[in-house]
């Protein structure tokens, strides 16, 4: 397999080194903005360089965003060239442009490094699906909104403080928006979701409300109740439709999803035989991503592709019930129509549907919004 690298950052360096010492696979070719010399492999800015060379038969995505990767990664396809990406926000932004263009081209297309960085959440669900039906699949899926909110829950650090650090640790980027607004957890769970159920989910209608606007005040307020905040995101398949959303939620203290530490992941499915299975890693950093994109390119050499077919754009409803813990300083009527209590500063809703509290979230901003556990039980004002 000779190899088109696009991108020579933290992930792409770590392909690099994995591919080295292999006799299977070597980079013929890297595209990277800086001047780099390297011994083994040619250095472009030009992109067609790659894709004029026939040889090189495989492309692997690294330089992530939605521009030019898209563009890259469908000219690859065109050109008869397989990929792999670590790119979630491609894959789940252009998900109905992707896959089809791979099947009509016949190429291989793989992303296993794009959800769960070294977990191979992806490869599990393609295994699962072969002998059964996922119903559900979610959890802790963003490294960086997992250290900040342990970070608040076992050290007592604000959140500007637990930001700060997860900078200066490379966990989180100069602009941390993507991560604390739930977007990256969003492209996680799209991605995940249409491969566990074989179709492809609206994503515009999936909403992701994040931890941008949580205090102190409130974990402490979590603390009082034996509760832990996390965020997560969920989707489940019914007989009738299926539900995608991402949100802070409440874990009771002795709960699973509660103890996951620092910047690691907790990746979870239903199955219809296996029940439930967890999955718990470092979701990002640069070997555990590049091991995975190895991983994916050494699939190609056994000629396994992506791991379902397409399926058909499926709408997204979000109806289920649950009770929330609202603190704004901006409260309406609607609010105040369906409060069943008070936490400190903080309203304690009745049981109002997902969609229903995520567009009303979306008009009120500087708002933090967190879900409830499920079952609410010690929950005395539900």
């Amino acid at each position: 397999m000779r190899i088109g690298l696009l991108g020579f950052g933290t992930v792409g360096q770590g392909v690099y080194n994995l591919t080295k010492p292999r006799e299977d696979m070597e980079v013929a070719w890297v595209l990277c903005r800086r001047e780099l010399a390297l011994p083994d492999a040619r250095v472009t800015h030009d992109f067609l360089d790659i894709l004029g060379d026939a040889s090189v038969d495989t492309v692997v995505e690294a330089i992530g965003g939605l521009h030019p990767a898209r563009e890259y990664v469908m000219a690859a396809m065109q050109a008869g060239k397989n990929v792999v990406t670590a790119n979630k926000a491609m894959m789940a932004e252009f998900y109905d442009e992707l896959l089809p263009l791979a099947q009509e081209k016949g190429v291989l297309l793989r992303c296993t490094a794009s959800v769960g960085g070294g977990i191979g959440w992806l490869s599990e669900l393609e295994r699962v699906r072969r002998i059964e039906t996922v119903r559900h699949v979610g959890g802790i899926m963003n490294g960086t909104c997992n250290y900040i909110l342990d970070s608040m829950t076992r050290l007592g650090l604000g959140y500007q403080e637990a930001l700060a650090n997860a900078q200066a640790l490379g966990y989180a980027e100069a602009d941390p928006s993507t991560d604390v607004d739930g977007f990256d957890t969003r492209h996680k769970l799209v991605v995940s979701a249409n491969i566990a159920f074989g179709v492809s989910l609206d994503f515009s209608a999936v909403p992701a409300a994040g931890i941008r606007y949580i205090s102190d005040t409130d974990v402490a307020e979590f603390k009082k109740h034996g509760l832990v905040c996390k965020l997560v995101s969920c989707a489940n398949a019914y007989e009738d439709g299926y539900e995608a959303y991402v949100e802070p939620t409440l874990y009771p203290i002795t709960a699973l999803e509660a103890a996951v530490p620092t910047n690691y992941n907790l990746i979870t499915l239903e199955g219809s035989t296996s029940g439930r299975q967890s999955f718990y890693g470092q979701g990002a950093g640069r070997y555990p991503t590049a091991y995975n994109v190895v991983q994916d390119c050494m699939d190609f050499i056994r000629g396994r592709g992506f791991y379902c077919a397409y399926g058909p754009k499926t709408p997204v409803r979000n109806d289920r019930k649950k009770c929330y813990y609202i603190r704004t300083a901006h409260p309406d009527g609607w609010l105040e129509g369906h409060t069943a209590g008070h936490w400190g500063e903080a309203v304690i809703t009745e049981q109002i549907a997902v969609a229903e509290a995520h567009s009303w979230l979306q008009n009120h901003p500087g708002t933090f919004l967190c879900a409830l556990p499920d079952g609410k039980e010690g929950i005395e004002t539900c």
